[in-house]
């Protein structure tokens, strides 16, 4: 294996904090009711626009619904965050102990949000690039997303394996040719992963280690 393409949200780190009260903000300005938190969970992971397509029933104030939503995201949601617990051992044993393979975030989060999360959670040096979508979005979805990744990094897809929780990361991973892990303490459910296509999952990011090691796991 080559590289290693890890999802952000719900794989890297729990942003629901952050992701939940921000469309919360977003829909109390459009004067509209407010879901939960907890009835927001299935928001993390898509890409944004097409969840508040959802939300608003929709297409005709989705444009604005992310605009409000950034006005918060981009000051104060993106740091309502928490890396989950042991990323920075299983990144820095695979930087360890497979050298050669390189690490990459492909992430359908506006690229500059990702960047700045992985900087202020001191990521950074785990990874050689940050992969995500553009504000006009561009690249939001994970087919388009990893095919544009693979090429700028040079990686054949044969060699290349995604790593995320959630249906999308694992299409987007098999409509390039890629394998894909799926992870089980993010947002997505075993049954979505593995419909998905993913070839296994695991339950922590311990378990992850392992699989890519060859230990049992």
């Amino acid at each position: 294996m080559d590289a290693i393409f890890f999802d952000l949200d719900g794989t890297l780190t729990d942003p629901k904090p952050g992701i939940t009260r921000s469309i919360q903000y977003a829909l109390q300005k459009l004067d509209l009711p407010v879901p939960s938190q907890d009835e927001l969970t299935w928001c993390i992971g898509p890409p944004l626009r097409d969840s508040f397509v959802t939300l608003l029933g929709g297409d005709s104030r989705a444009d604005l619904a992310v605009s409000l939503y950034r006005e918060r995201f981009g000051d104060v949601g993106l740091y309502e965050n928490a890396v989950y617990p042991d990323i920075e051992h299983i990144l820095g044993a695979l930087k360890q102990s497979h050298g050669r393979c390189r690490l990459f975030v492909a992430t359908s989060k506006a690229r500059v949000f990702a960047e700045r999360i992985i900087e202020h959670f001191g990521l950074g040096s785990y990874f050689e690039q940050v992969f995500g979508a553009e504000l006009d979005g561009t690249r939001v979805h994970k087919s388009d997303l990893l095919a544009y990744a693979l090429d700028k990094a040079a990686v054949e897809a044969s060699r290349a394996l995604m790593i995320g929780d959630r249906s999308h990361d694992i299409i987007g991973a098999k409509n390039n040719g890629m394998d894909a892990l799926g992870v089980l303490y993010g947002y997505g459910s075993r049954e979505e992963l593995i419909e998905a296509g993913a070839r296994h999952v695991c339950a922590s990011p311990r378990a992850v280690l392992d699989h890519i090691t060859g230990r049992s796991g």
